[in-house]
């Protein structure tokens, strides 16, 4: 026996109901549970589609899901930072490793001035705030998407609403810590100013590529992870 269209929808809403919410990780959990059902059926024809439902369902253990999920959430974090990676690499080669040489000589000058520690502190607080924006107008945009019932893949919403907690949980951290030791950066030898200078050169890199590079690029980036994401957006 096979199943039905109106059973595969019952198979996404029901994993919907137990908390997936990604469209890619529903398709692969409904692929599953489908041949499985199938071959339910295949030793017990009369069962109900329900139950043979449930019996599979069962099968996932007592979280049910979860490390499913878990799992599709570890593998697209790793595509994210390739993805990352990839746009990084391309600050590093001509041309436009002249600007990352000329930010890291801006910072290595200007952390040697009195009281660089208040532009440090100022440029990491502007930065804060930039992102704390930009996250905000995208989690509101997939909170439209949610109410819409638009299906969302994982990688999508990571390019999106979660984009920003890495680098600005780093500048956080950073300001915090300037901040709170009331660090003196004219006590600083020239090879810690140089660390810093590298540091805050590739947070600045990485501020530009979550920031402004990605979104500009996820749409081809979606496409080229998922064959099928055109096709479902334009459904």
């Amino acid at each position: 026996m096979k199943l039905t269209e109106q059973n595969i929808q019952n198979l996404y809403k029901f994993t919907r109901q137990h908390y997936v919410y990604h469209y890619d990780v529903q398709t692969e959990l409904v692929d599953h549970l489908a041949n499985d059902i199938e071959q339910i059926w295949e030793e017990n024809p009369t069962l109900s589609f329900e139950k043979a439902r449930d019996t599979s369902f069962k099968k996932f253990g007592v979280f049910g899901f979860m490390d499913v999920v878990e799992a599709k959430q570890k593998q697209m974090s790793k595509k994210y930072w390739k993805i990352i990676l990839r746009f990084a690499k391309e600050w590093f080669t001509f041309p436009k490793v002249v600007t990352t040489i000329t930010i890291f000589l801006l910072f290595f000058l200007v952390l040697q001035i009195p009281y660089s520690e208040y532009i440090f502190l100022t440029t990491i607080l502007s930065l804060i705030t930039v992102e704390m924006v930009i996250l905000f107008k995208s989690r509101k945009e997939y909170k439209i998407k949610e109410k819409k019932k638009e299906k969302i893949f994982l990688l999508e919403e990571m390019l999106g609403a979660t984009k920003n907690s890495y680098t600005g949980f780093t500048m956080v951290n950073l300001f915090n810590f300037v901040n709170l030791t009331r660090f003196d950066f004219s006590n600083l030898t020239i090879y810690w100013i140089f660390f810093l200078s590298i540091t805050l050169t590739l947070l600045c890199i990485l501020f530009y590529i979550t920031n402004y590079v990605i979104p500009q690029k996820a749409e081809e980036l979606l496409e080229e992870t998922y064959p099928e994401y055109k096709i479902v957006k334009n459904m």
